[in-house]
């Protein structure tokens, strides 16, 4: 796809979804702290399962300094209803103790420093830095994005990896960001994974899936 029609796409995407970074549904929103916390419960899991269980985590760890010390059972019994919860308690607990010993309690601001904690890869690190810290470092590629890259041809991988670089390399970086949450509000709303709403989106036309023919009815 040529960087002329990616634009257009995007800008018909955020005149639709004008509110999407500021999405009351979303797990992006508080602290750097609480943002890392809850993104790394977030996967494999929705972001409305997870604010669920957000004010009774923080109201009994607020910081890294309670987390660290928390013990995996009491951590799981709260985010027993997310999936992998058993992973998840261990990784935001190291997490925590991970930003003690290396950071002074703080979240870090660079790519290279947030991979290297406990729960965090590319996906969760991209969303940490744009959303908590406002640094446009790369895209953050979740299973909407994905899905969408691919069906509007964007990219033409499952590769999440090679998707971030396809995008990155479409798009300027000043957008990337809100380019996620564009594309999580479509996915979401109008581009569902098994009945998308072909007939009621507004890229139809400049879309690889609609244009093929495959649009499920």
């Amino acid at each position: 796809m040529k960087k002329q029609d990616a634009a257009q796409i995007y800008s018909l995407l955020l005149k639709e979804y004008p509110d999407a970074r500021e999405s009351p549904t979303t797990v992006c929103r508080g602290t750097p702290f609480e943002v890392l916390i809850l993104t790394i419960l977030s996967a494999q899991t929705t972001d409305k399962a997870v604010l669920k269980v957000k004010p009774t985590l923080f109201s009994k760890y607020p910081g890294p300094q309670e987390l660290s010390k928390a013990r995996t059972p009491d951590v799981e019994k709260i985010i027993h209803s997310l999936g992998y919860y058993h992973a998840k308690a261990k990784n935001i607990i190291a997490a925590s103790q991970a930003l003690l010993d290396n950071y002074g309690g703080n979240v870090p601001e660079t790519m290279d420093e947030l991979l290297a904690i406990p729960g965090v890869g590319r996906k969760t690190a991209n969303i940490v830095l744009y959303h908590a810290l406002g640094r446009n470092e790369g895209i953050a590629v979740d299973t909407h994005v994905r899905r969408l890259s691919q069906r509007i041809g964007f990219s033409d991988t499952d590769n999440v990896a090679v998707i971030e670089r396809d995008l990155m390399a479409l798009f300027l970086q000043e957008t990337w960001g809100d380019l996620t949450d564009v594309l999580i509000a479509h996915g979401r709303a109008t581009c569902d994974a098994k009945k998308p709403l072909c007939d009621q989106c507004v890229i139809s036309g400049k879309c690889r899936y609609f244009r093929n023919g495959k649009q499920i009815a």
